[in-house]
């Protein structure tokens, strides 16, 4: 048998079905190489299939042993694992304290969208929202493990996550939509899984994954009609301790806590940290972990958050924010909601494509990274990008992906915001070998015609005029000492100056 490095090697064994196979009955695997010895849950897969996973971190020959609470757990074996294949560059950490890097040392630059609910939809809308993320503007995707229910998300998922039945929803409108509404007729057994739901969800990791995308897993929200977000504190464990089981051992994983955790009144910061402390303990793979805010920051400074995971908090700046942020928390800065381009009655839904880029290219001089979301009314289906995927039909995930591609031309890992005029952001090499070879230069809603450069350290630059909106670069010419630089006189201009 053999597997990648940073792929899924999986042991499945038949076992009981009687009785609550979830709760009565368990299975754990130890997969041991030379570099690496790690145990891990298995879990429950249905039609009394039980399987555990392995992500190995490394070439070579590894064994395995599997135990359980039923004989038939008891397996072993042996497996190769081969070099990785084209593509495949391992788990994205930390690096450099402000930025991330897949664990082959390849740079990570961020640009992420929003489909809350995208797994749980018709096939039809799924293969859509595939199409458009095969074009490559975002390698990174926010998605939920539960339903949602909010304006534009009144029909029911294709699959709900546990037995049972769901309190009907048929007459549910934009008109009629409160959350004071009495949804006390679900009827739910929180200590049976359905398995095919969870089966969603990994697809939509492995179609990700297979894109280049991330999968950033929002394991909680307080979008809910269901009673998911108030199950009491048995039965989260026992789902938490199921999504680790099921999920860990794909490498493009990231987990997001929740999606504006204070909006969950039901829980307290001490369930947060209890969370917390369940992955870090059962996922041995150490994926990037986060919450994400409503209004108040949680306490981005806590050992176990690797990244900031933020959504604005004022009308007018935020991102602007990007360097003060870093340096308070020391971590990378993730802006996973800065409104969405759209055009819905609501003021997070409605900027402009335009405002949308300014906003990513903003965040990424000063240091960061953004995510995009879509929020454009569909008359005829009620089909949101930011909630169920789809068609794209804004202008922003094109000048996204331009954006992505001038960050990864960028010496080192990633950028810093360096000295400039008042009336620009200008973006340096994070590094102390690259700083002074390399600057962007970013006007935003500045209209400059030209600008003026001073160099005195002898050397040469080669310059160009990125239109950031129009997606072009212009040689302008390589300059030395003082120089003119000539521009267009219009909105989203930068300047890029790379030492020869």
């Amino acid at each position: 048998m053999q597997v990648e490095r940073w792929d899924v090697f999986e042991v499945s064994v038949n076992g009981p079905r009687d009785g609550n196979p979830f709760t009565e009955q368990n299975i754990r695997g130890t997969f041991e190489g030379k570099n690496e010895t790690v145990t891990v849950n298995g879990f429950y897969d249905g039609d009394g299939v039980y399987k555990v996973r392995f992500m190995p971190s490394f070439e070579g020959e590894y064994t395995y042993k599997t135990t359980g609470s039923f004989p038939e757990a008891e397996a072993s074996g042996a497996f190769t694992v081969t070099p990785a294949g084209e593509g495949n560059h391992g788990p994205v950490r930390v690096a450099y304290t402000y930025h991330f890097a897949y664990e082959d040392g390849t740079p990570y630059y961020s640009v992420g969208t929003t489909c809350y609910v995208w797994p749980h939809q018709a096939e039809e809308v799924r293969q859509k929202t595939l199409q458009e993320l095969s074009k490559g503007y975002f390698n990174k995707m926010r998605f939920c493990v539960f339903p949602k229910h909010y304006i534009h998300n009144f029909k029911d998922p294709v699959t709900f996550p546990y037995e049972g039945t769901p309190v009907d929803s048929s007459g549910l409108t934009e008109e009629n939509f409160s959350y004071d509404s009495d949804f006390s007729g679900n009827s739910w057994d929180f200590t049976r899984f359905n398995p095919e739901h969870f089966r969603r969800v990994e697809q939509a990791i492995l179609e990700l994954r297979d894109r280049g995308i991330e999968a950033d897993l929002i394991v909680m929200h307080p979008y809910d009609r269901w009673g998911f977000s108030d199950m009491g504190r048995q039965a989260d464990d026992l789902y938490w301790k199921y999504c680790i089981a099921r999920f860990s051992a794909y490498r493009n994983l990231w987990w997001s806590l929740a999606n504006e955790y204070d909006l969950m009144k039901a829980k307290t910061l001490a369930d947060w940290e209890h969370y917390a402390d369940l992955l870090c303990q059962l996922d041995p793979y150490n994926h990037l972990r986060s919450v994400h805010n409503c209004e108040p920051f949680y306490d981005f400074t806590r050992p176990w958050i690797t990244h900031c995971s933020m959504q604005r908090q004022d009308l007018y700046r935020h991102v602007e924010y990007t360097e003060d942020y870093r340096i308070r928390y020391g971590k990378p800065v993730v802006w996973d909601e800065i409104a969405y381009e759209g055009n819905i009655d609501m003021g997070w839904g409605n900027i402009s494509g335009q405002e949308l880029t300014r906003r990513f290219w903003e965040a990424s001089l000063r240091g960061g990274y953004a995510g995009h979301g879509e929020t454009y009314i569909d008359p005829e289906d009620d089909i949101l990008w930011w909630s169920h995927g789809g068609q794209l039909h804004g202008d922003s995930p094109a000048r996204i992906k331009f954006l992505h591609q001038i960050l990864t031309e960028t010496p080192g890992l990633g950028l810093k915001r360096g000295p400039g005029a008042f009336d620009e952001v200008v973006g340096i090499p994070d590094s102390k070998v690259f700083t002074d070879c390399y600057e962007i230069h970013y006007y935003g809603f500045g209209r400059p015609s030209f600008r003026d450069f001073i160099k005195n350290d002898g050397a040469s630059y080669q310059v160009d005029v990125i239109d950031t909106w129009d997606m072009t670069v212009t040689d302008a010419g390589v300059h030395s000492g003082k120089f003119r630089v000539q521009l267009p006189g219009k909105e989203y201009i930068a300047v890029r100056l790379r030492r020869v």
